[in-house]
């Protein structure tokens, strides 16, 4: 049995995760912004370096770290105002690095940090300006953290999802038509 910690697990995807891990017997805390969704073990501002130090230091011996936190916003830079794009940076890259900071100061055993970055960081997506901009930081984040940490034992890896079905992305696939004009702009060409 491992010991994860799931950060911003009231998402779909964290819940999925959470669900996952549990029928397998590992043991699974998690983090919420709010108990709205799910009834978190801690209520967490992900953005807040020193609330996840202490969250991770409270959480006990992890052997792995996740985070799910992210937001949506489908416009070009011209359109987007300041604060959407710190709100966008602060929710998925801000968290992703809070996480890894914390991972490194309370894992010095090793395990495995896991973070959520986005095909669109890669694949050049119109109206994803921000989100790729903070996705792209998450990858960049993840290569040099993993080569920091490496000799501590501590992996540092990235998913890069594409279009997924979730509470988050419903308005892209809510119509037939908005879901295939969504389904065409990812590699895969259908969400999962």
């Amino acid at each position: 049995m491992a010991n994860f910690l799931l950060i911003a697990a009231s998402s779909d995807i964290g819940g999925a995760t959470a669900t996952r891990l549990r029928d397998a017997g590992h043991r699974v805390v998690t983090t919420a912004r709010d108990s709205s969704v799910i009834e978190p073990d801690f209520t967490l501002d992900a953005t807040d370096f020193d609330a996840v130090d202490r969250v991770v230091g409270e959480a006990g011996e992890l052997d792995g770290i996740a985070v799910f936190a992210g937001s949506m916003l489908l416009k070009p830079a011209h359109l987007t105002s300041r604060a959407q794009y710190d709100g966008l940076i602060a929710a998925s890259l801000t968290t992703a690095f809070a996480a890894v900071r914390a991972a490194g100061a309370h894992m010095r055993g090793g395990g495995s940090v896991v973070l959520v970055s986005s095909a669109a960081a890669l694949a050049g997506l119109s109206n994803h300006d921000a989100i790729a901009a903070a996705k792209a930081g998450v990858i960049g984040l993840t290569l040099s953290a993993a080569a920091s940490y490496a000799a501590h034992g501590l992996r540092v890896n990235a998913v890069a999802p594409g279009l997924v079905q979730t509470r988050l992305t419903e308005k892209l696939t809510a119509t037939d038509m908005s879901r295939k004009v969504s389904e065409a702009m990812h590699p895969l060409g259908r969400a999962r």
